[in-house]
């Protein structure tokens, strides 16, 4: 994937004019590109409509409202789980953070992992540093990978809540989401699994979509926009919100509605997000998760054969569970910070690749590398094997 649009650098060492085509590889944080019919959904829906949804009775607020229902059943059919268990609130963090907060009380124990994004380790340690709550986070070995049984070994008498990034945002590394969901619902506590490596990517199975919560932005492995994430809760869970206002319904009282999605929806839904996420369900149901996995991984694997034959790269993470989880590859150059390899990859072969911590404040601790991160590359449906080639060629420059 090429393109002939360029950006400056912060780096005074290439000029704008010199920098060669863009070559993304940050679909972890964000996809780029979007398939045509995203982009065409998310724009005709401001264009054409622009209105509020479940703010007017006329024409076009009710087709708006219409757009927001179909992106929840659209999520929902995706998971194999009811419309109504669905919401859509602006984004995963937000909807991590009214989750862990609509679900912990005073005292209660809740187990998370050094896998773990920071948009759950750090409400949760904001909790327990106030003194709301006890937080146990279990180890990683140096892939990345969380052993199940180290989450029953942590169990108290106490514990409400366990968290669980399904896969890292950092290795690519798969967790074992299922078997840390049926422990957690064995011994009575609630389960939260953060798929925002996940959804979209990799097919998800009844075991882990049964999770008490489960969270996933639009934006990474989905192929929507910013603007809107899908949050399924498991019938019978009472997660109290987070934000109040409006909701469209039931203005008389100042009571929030009961509903889930209103809920987790307070204030003005982005219609234009919420229509992009059908086109991009759509189009991934139409060319099938199985081969889009199939694909992408297969660009990640073939891209770690060649990074492994390189002398002074260190791949990152257990090629065992990252064979099957998403198709990131992270490693790290010896004699370099991951900042330099990512400038220096986009100013000699214009490869877009994140460096650093990853918003993972723990998981480094356990693979080594808490001194600067790592490089991360993420492959998406729209990259090709002479992005790895680009890749390649740059190391081999920079290491010359």
């Amino acid at each position: 994937m090429t393109s002939s649009a360029t950006r400056p650098v912060t780096s005074p060492v290439t000029s704008p004019a010199a920098m060669p085509p863009r070559r993304y590889l940050d679909n972890a944080a964000t996809s780029w590109p979007k398939p045509e019919a995203v982009w065409q959904a998310w724009e005709r829906a401001a264009r054409d409509n622009g209105a509020a949804a479940g703010r007017g009775g006329y024409r076009d607020a009710i087709a708006a409202g219409q757009i927001i229902q179909q992106a929840r059943s659209a999520a929902a059919a995706m998971l194999g789980v009811a419309a109504d268990r669905v919401a859509l609130p602006m984004s995963a963090t937000l909807g991590l953070n009214q989750a862990i907060r609509g679900l912990v009380r005073p005292g209660d124990h809740v187990i998370a992992t050094a896998a773990d994004h920071n948009a759950t380790l750090r409400p949760l340690a904001q909790l327990a540093a106030a003194g709301e709550i006890e937080l146990t986070v279990v180890p990683c070995d140096r892939g990345g990978w969380v052993d199940p049984q180290e989450i029953a070994k942590a169990w108290q008498k106490a514990t409400r809540l366990v968290t669980v990034s399904q896969a890292s945002n950092v290795t690519g590394v798969l967790q074992d989401a299922e078997a840390i969901v049926g422990i957690t619902r064995e011994r009575g506590g609630l389960s939260l699994v953060d798929a925002a490596q996940t959804f979209g990517q990799i097919p998800i199975t009844a075991g882990v979509a049964a999770a008490d919560v489960f969270v996933a932005p639009a934006h990474k492995w989905l192929l929507g926009m910013h603007g809107v994430a899908v949050v399924s809760v498991r019938e019978g869970v009472a997660c109290q919100p987070l934000i109040l206002g409006g909701t469209g319904s039931a203005s008389e009282s100042l009571t929030p509605p009961l509903t889930l999605a209103e809920q987790f929806e307070a204030g003005t839904p982005d219609l234009s997000a919420a229509a992009a996420l059908v086109a991009a369900i759509d189009w991934l149901q139409a060319k099938g998760i199985e081969s889009r996995a199939t694909f992408c991984g297969g660009l990640a694997a073939a891209c770690r054969a060649r990074l492994a034959d390189l002398p002074g790269v260190q791949l990152v993470g257990s090629q065992e569970n990252q064979l099957a989880g998403p198709p990131i590859v992270s490693f790290t150059v010896a004699g370099y910070s991951p900042a330099e390899v990512a400038a220096l990859l986009e100013q000699i072969a214009g490869v877009q690749a994140r460096s650093g911590l990853h918003c993972a404040a723990l998981i480094h601790e356990h693979l080594g590398t808490a001194t600067g991160g790592t490089v991360r590359l993420a492959f998406g449906p729209f990259n090709t094997l002479a992005d790895i080639d680009a890749v390649v060629s740059a190391l081999v420059a920079i290491m010359q």
